[in-house]
């Protein structure tokens, strides 16, 4: 089953269990996914859906530290709600351990020495951690070892 239909499927289940919030959140990835689909023109694969994903949950934790900054607890806790249920479309999360092995085998496959070469670095670990760890923390985590 594709991880679209998932959500279709998860988005009948929310309806017949009258469950809201969590309808209301899967609607809004379904419009986005849609939105992208009619934009393109395009048949969206998992891939594709895992990077609107990725997109959403990076918009959601930047409105959480906005909102945490004027004191809205309340609308801070909605977000991550939603935050921990688009997670839940999500591949499993990698080990920091497997982050760092990606980025040690990428610089010397690439032999990047320095600051320039980040990009290099980060052109062969994007594809191999992208939806299964936070690309920042995988760049800062680059730039310490490449700045060390």
């Amino acid at each position: 089953m594709s991880l679209k239909s998932r959500i279709t499927e998860d988005m009948k289940t929310a309806m017949r269990a009258r469950d809201s919030a969590r309808l209301s959140t899967i609607r809004m990835l379904l419009a986005a996914i849609k939105q992208r689909e009619v934009d393109e023109r395009i048949e969206l694969t998992d891939a594709d859906v895992l990077s609107i994903i990725d997109k959403m949950i990076k918009q959601r934790r930047d409105s959480i530290t906005q909102f945490e900054a004027g004191k809205r607890e309340d609308l801070a806790a909605a977000e991550r709600a939603e935050v921990t249920l688009l997670g839940t479309y999500l591949p499993t999360q990698v080990s920091e351990s497997e982050i760092d092995a990606a980025i040690a085998e990428a610089i010397t496959a690439t032999g990047a020495a320095g600051p320039a070469g980040i990009g290099k670095v980060m052109a062969i670990v994007k594809p191999q951690l992208a939806g299964r760890a936070d690309m920042a923390v995988v760049a800062s985590r680059i730039k310490a070892r490449l700045a060390g």
